[in-house]
């Protein structure tokens, strides 16, 4: 499995759009890496990057923009809102897929090691990858920012793990570090003032705010028996915050990183702000995201906001995520594209035909032609789905229905494990062609020598294998289908039940078409055992099809001539 790690370096030019253009070209010219996103901010003059890729390629591609950034920025002229000590003022290392936090950590040290001895640029390793725990923390590290960096060079205490205790006022200092997943999110306030937008930051932000003695602004800071500053916490974890005020937006905001979002998710901090802002006279009008999101953040914000008007989860992710970026106001500054900042949308490869972004029209026409795929593995997987979408119809239709508004949680739940279904078969639809097409090039390889064509004869049957799994996978999704039509049937929207037959009917017809494809792929395939085992567990399951179907019919029919 090919390790991935994300790169999201911040460089302190958000205004000459040429300046960011010739650092990631330097990024695009890597082979193995991805750019994803490019995010400027003019009031904070500063850009955040993101790109992913394999380790060493990543790190690679980081080097070449750190370098070109110290030649196309001086940070001798710059001015911006947001805390910052170099030209590129962080760079973390963040794994995606099949890598560790420690592998990563190790990374980000080469790198580290790299810019320090080959710029010559200050380096401190900062979250993940920091070697001493008081530099664990971002603020720490760029305490003083650019106009105290000389100073704090000087002081032996902080010198750079990498690169020289050398002030460099072209290039600064630089952060690079690991760490989780940060999603980047700034809350919109209906006020100018920094000084409010802080006090709902202090009110929100994990470290919360120093106790003090009389006046809480002015008051001097009470301590402990120990001497330490007593302070207290705020009402998120994992979250840091500040307040700003966006000169580009005439608004202030509340800037939050989010360090963990499985502790404090998107649409808890939006919540919060909003009545932390309330109770300082203040309207939160909507939020920005900076950079990249990943999926679920997205769906647990839009399932959130469903929950809270009581209305069915069990509805397509388009849906779900429209309604999270309606409900948290991300489109309230600009124009809100999900397919351009949701990190998994920008994994996906454009060059791929997908048989499931066809229309109708275009699948049917697709299926009809001299092309022998999609064949019956991916229509019966494309009838599967729209069986269990009949079901899911049914209890969207029942969670909504006029007079049965407390039981909308029952039916939403049905629902939601339809949409699950439905999407996972869509996946077989694409799948079950895809492994037709493997079978296809594995008999094209060559079969000159004795190597080639033992080497031939065992992708052939790795690739038949493949070949039966993916259509019985269907058949066992299609059946599942079953206890949801069922329970429709039974319990849902009576008006509705006939669509719920019809679902029944495409699902037994589903799960009999997938096993004809189990049962000719099986043909020649030499792992006697496996296919003994897998044929006996398919010939079961249509025998099960076929009864729940007969059931299934059986009771719609009786509640039609009630």
């Amino acid at each position: 499995m090919k390790q991935l790690i994300e790169c999201v370096p911040n460089f302190s030019e958000g205004c000459d759009m040429s300046v960011i253009k010739t650092i990631t070209d330097e990024i695009e010219k890597v082979e193995g890496v991805k750019l994803l996103d490019v995010d400027p901010g003019k009031a904070t003059n500063r850009t955040v990057v993101t790109f992913v890729g394999t380790p060493e390629a990543v790190i690679e591609a980081a080097f070449m923009a750190i370098r070109k950034a110290s030649e196309v920025i001086d940070m001798s002229k710059h001015h911006g809102e947001h805390p910052r000590f170099g030209g590129t003022d962080v760079c973390p290392l963040v794994p995606i897929s099949n890598i560790s936090m420690e592998e990563t950590a190790r990374y980000a040290h080469q790198l580290a090691e790299r810019v320090g001895k080959e710029l010559e640029i200050p380096v401190y390793c900062y979250e993940r990858a920091a070697l001493t725990d008081e530099r664990r923390n971002l603020a720490n590290c760029r305490s003083g920012e650019y106009e105290g960096l000389s100073t704090k060079l000087e002081d032996p205490h902080w010198k750079p793990d990498f690169g020289p205790a050398k002030f460099n006022p072209r290039t600064g200092a630089i952060a690079i570090g690991a760490r989780d997943f940060l999603v980047a999110y700034n809350i919109n306030l209906n006020t100018t003032s920094t000084r409010r937008a802080n006090a709902v930051a202090f009110d929100i932000r994990d470290k919360g705010r120093p106790v003090r003695e009389g006046n809480p602004i002015t008051g001097k800071i009470k301590k402990d028996e120990n001497g330490q500053e007593i302070w207290e916490p705020g009402a998120l974890k994992a979250c840091k915050a500040i307040g700003w005020f966006i000169e580009e937006y005439g608004i202030a905001q509340v800037s939050i990183n989010l360090t963990n979002i499985s502790i404090t998710s998107v649409h808890e901090a939006f919540e919060v702000s909003c009545e932390k802002a309330q109770e300082r006279g203040m309207r939160v009008s909507g939020s920005e995201l900076v950079g990249l999101v990943p999926k679920k953040a997205m769906i647990d914000a839009g399932k959130y906001f469903l929950k809270k008007q009581q209305r069915s989860v069990g509805v397509s992710e388009e849906e779900i995520i429209k309604i999270a970026v309606k409900s948290l106001g991300l489109d309230d500054l600009k124009p809100f594209n999900p397919r351009e900042k949701i990190i998994e949308y920008l994994l996906e490869d454009p060059k791929e035909k997908q048989l499931i972004t066809m229309s109708a029209e275009g699948f049917t026409n697709e299926t009809a032609s001299e092309s022998p795929a999609p064949g019956g593995g991916s229509v019966s997987a494309y009838i599967a789905a729209l069986g269990v979408s009949l079901g899911t119809m049914v209890a969207n239709l029942s969670s909504h229905k006029a007079g049965w508004d407390e039981r909308w949680q029952e039916f939403s739940t049905w629902a939601e494990k339809g949409q699950k279904l439905k999407d996972e078969l869509l996946y077989l639809v694409d799948e079950d062609t895809r492994a037709f097409n493997k079978i296809m090039d594995a008999f094209a390889l060559a079969k000159s020598t004795e190597q080639e064509k033992l080497f031939r004869s065992s992708a052939i049957q790795d690739a038949t294998r493949y070949a039966i799994e993916v259509p019985f996978r269907t058949m066992q999704k299609a059946f599942e289908s079953f206890e949801i039509i069922a329970a429709m049937v039974e319990t849902g929207n009576p008006n509705s039940v006939t669509d719920a037959g019809v679902g029944a009917l495409c699902v037994r017809a589903a799960v009999i078409g997938a096993y004809l494809n189990v049962k000719v792929n099986g043909t020649g395939f030499k792992d006697k055992v496996f296919l003994d085992q897998i044929m006996k567990q398919a010939e079961e399951l249509v025998i099960k099809a076929k009864t729940a179907e007969e059931e299934i019919l059986t009771a719609v029919n009786l509640k039609i001539t009630k």
